[in-house]
């Protein structure tokens, strides 16, 4: 055996953590014992666009695996209304309690039945994992009790004695309800190994900070940034266009809560400035889309978020312009269309030629002469609103959490996690974007994409590095070759001045188009260091219009689209609302849901979001630890700690014995 110096100095430095042959071995005996459990299960969800409870429940019911895991467990053994109530109190245990308790306080029957029921499941989701790792995510107070409970099957006469005895004791000493909610929240941690979320948390629904503020608490996750995500990081690294965007579409879905409440935004410039400018401007065309939010506003109050809705819209059209023309590279020109308005014939003539009659004509900020400058007042709304965004406390912690965590693009366990496109050209080959002077497709395109987000956040402010970078995640947004975008433009202008729908089209790119073959997604995959049966590409982006008969299985099975409908505002269209993605040692199950009611629905009517597998997908083999990403790491752990053995064995390393 020969050891070069640089392999000796790295052993060296290993042996300060195994001094001795007998740790080094106990290591590589634990490792292999890790590599050949069954992979954890991983969750993925994608487009949740606000929708927190919707959000919460699925990721309560791990869509619908507990619910799963209590029918095989439990089968004919219990009534169907049993196993709903003990799958809701798996889900809102401290709510169901609480329900459960109204009209006379549970008897100890009831809790020793339910005691037993989740030591059961916990059992049963316990499964895949090692004492260690199913310890750590126990709760302290708890630890002992709930380890003796999983790991003692009680099959013989002593040992259902002993755990009876743990019962009873647990109900004696008041403590039953308190370890009813531990074991309930150590059920929803285990049954879960890791959760990906493909993009977009935030806008439309009412609770984008409520997500952020569960993911910060959650035990494995990661983000693939989606361009409603990039609205609010551009935001808040300085981006003026960004955040008139974020402004204008929370007040198009009355959000206002998320503004002023959650990040303590200023609203009070704009609305003064609205009211001013539009005191007599019935504003019809920007009415918010209320959608469950009716409760909330008088009359009064949607005539005002009307005002500011379109003072903010006329604002974020000009702020746009400017980075039109500071980056004639992002070839938006067509963008530009204040100077096309007609203000005598109240028409606007697109860059086609068509001329259309505008739905509102009285813009009484934009002057015809000079129509992209912002008046004294608008320039005055734009500095303290991006004043806000910068001083937000919570939005810096949501945001630093979108780096720390997120990226353009994920290949993780044999699966390529992004948004939204890797951008193509029409003989389907990988499509060439410029950046800074240069080109980039496919891989090269996201890493380069990846580095620009996080000099935007990490370069000094102002600095023509921080800016470049900042100004470019404004064109992520809405970019005709943005790989989070990838249509002919945002039609932003169109939809609200214009009637004729034809005009409201985007188009989208030759991505949406090839990615129904499985050729385009093999050489995707490919690009990105993927091959093989059991790769895929998960996506989200584009709504499955299931009602339409669209499917959410693409391209002979190599790519799953999961942006199903979350947001209520799309559910009209799609006849559903989502689709996750589940993916354990057996394969990939792709499982459609409907609508979600409301918690108070689920915890007192038992309402859980009804959700069907549609598509079930076996892997070729049972996946393994050792066959994960995680298990290639501790292979490698592995192969160094028998290289450290043979150092021992053949004197090239001392063990340090007492």
């Amino acid at each position: 055996m020969k050891k070069n110096n640089a392999e000796l100095k790295f052993l060296r430095q290993l042996s300060t953590n195994f001094p001795t042959a007998a740790e080094a071995a106990t290591e590589i005996i634990n490792l292999e014992a890790i590599l050949s459990l069954p992979k954890g299960t991983e969750h993925f969800l994608a487009d949740v666009h606000g929708e927190y409870e919707a959000f919460n429940h699925v990721l309560k019911n791990a869509s619908g695996s507990i619910a799963r895991k209590v029918e095989e467990l439990f089968g004919r053994q219990i009534r169907q209304e049993e196993k709903r109530e003990l799958c809701t109190l798996i889900y809102y245990p401290q709510e169901k309690l609480n329900q459960l308790n109204e009209n006379e306080p549970l008897c100890d029957d009831w809790y020793m039945v339910t005691l037993n029921q989740l030591v059961k499941v916990c059992r049963k989701v316990a499964e895949k994992y090692t004492r260690s790792k199913f310890r750590k995510t126990l709760p302290p107070q708890y630890s002992y009790i709930i380890q003796e409970l999983v790991h003692e099957e009680g099959i013989n006469q002593q040992k259902s004695a002993y755990i009876s005895s743990i019962f009873n004791t647990i109900i004696q000493t008041g403590k039953a309800e308190d370890f009813i909610i531990a074991i309930c929240e150590t059920i929803q941690k285990l049954v879960i190994d890791h959760l990906h979320i493909v993009g977009d948390i935030y806008d439309r629904g009412p609770g984008p900070q409520h997500i952020m503020d569960t993911l910060l608490n959650y035990h494995n996750f990661d983000i693939q940034w989606g361009n409603h995500d990039m609205l609010w990081m551009g935001a808040a690294v300085g981006n003026a266009a960004c955040m008139a965007n974020c402004v204008r579409i929370a007040l198009r879905y009355a959000n206002l809560d998320t503004l002023e409440n959650a990040y303590g935004i200023n609203l009070l410039p704009l609305a003064r400035f609205a009211m001013e400018t539009y005191a007599n401007d019935p504003c019809t065309v920007f009415m918010p889309k209320l959608s469950g939010a009716d409760e909330l506003y008088d009359d009064k109050s949607v005539y005002l978020i009307s005002q500011m809705h379109k003072a903010m819209s006329i604002m974020q059209f000009k702020l746009e312009h400017q980075l039109i023309v500071a980056h004639p590279e992002y070839k938006m020109n067509d963008r530009d269309l204040l100077h096309r308005w007609d203000k005598e014939s109240a028409t606007i003539t697109l860059p086609s030629g068509e001329v259309h009659p505008m739905l509102d004509n009285n813009l009484p900020t934009v002057d015809p002469k000079d129509p992209y400058t912002l008046t004294e007042g608008e320039e005055l709304v734009v500095q303290r609103l991006l004043r806000s965004f910068s001083g937000s406390e919570r939005l810096k912690k949501h945001i630093a959490c979108f780096y720390k965590k997120g990226s353009m693009y994920l290949s993780y366990n044999m699966n390529l996690l992004y948004h939204a496109s890797v951008p193509l050209n029409e003989d389907k080959t990988l499509k060439e974007v410029q950046i800074e002077g240069k080109y980039y497709k496919g891989k090269d395109l996201y890493d380069k994409v990846d580095e620009l987000v996080r000099r935007a956040y990490q370069a000094k402010r102002g600095t023509e590095k921080q800016k470049s970078a900042c100004d470019f995640m404004w064109y992520l947004w809405c970019g005709p070759d943005s790989p989070l975008f990838d249509k002919s433009a945002m039609t932003t202008f169109e939809r609200y001045f214009i009637e004729d729908k034809a005009t409201h089209h985007e188009q989208k790119g030759w991505y949406y188009i090839y990615r129904q073959e499985q050729e385009v997604c093999e050489m995707i995959l490919k690009e990105f260091g993927l091959e093989g049966p059991d790769t895929h590409i998960i996506n989200g982006h584009v709504p499955v219009k299931a009602k339409k008969g669209e499917k959410p299985l693409l391209g002979g099975g190599k790519l799953l689209l999961i942006d199903g409908g979350f947001s209520r505002a799309y559910q009209s269209s799609t006849g559903i609302a989502g689709y996750t993605l589940i993916f354990n040692s057996r394969g990939l199950q792709l499982v459609q849901h409907q609508p979600f009611t409301n918690k108070k629905d689920a915890v007192e009517n038992m309402k859980d979001i009804k959700s069907v597998t549609v598509v079930k997908e076996h892997s070729s083999h049972r996946i393994l630890v050792r066959d994960t990403d995680k298990g290639t790491e501790l292979s490698t752990q592995a192969e160094d700690l028998k290289k450290l053995l043979e150092a021992y064995k053949y004197g090239y390393i001392q063990e340090k014995t007492n």
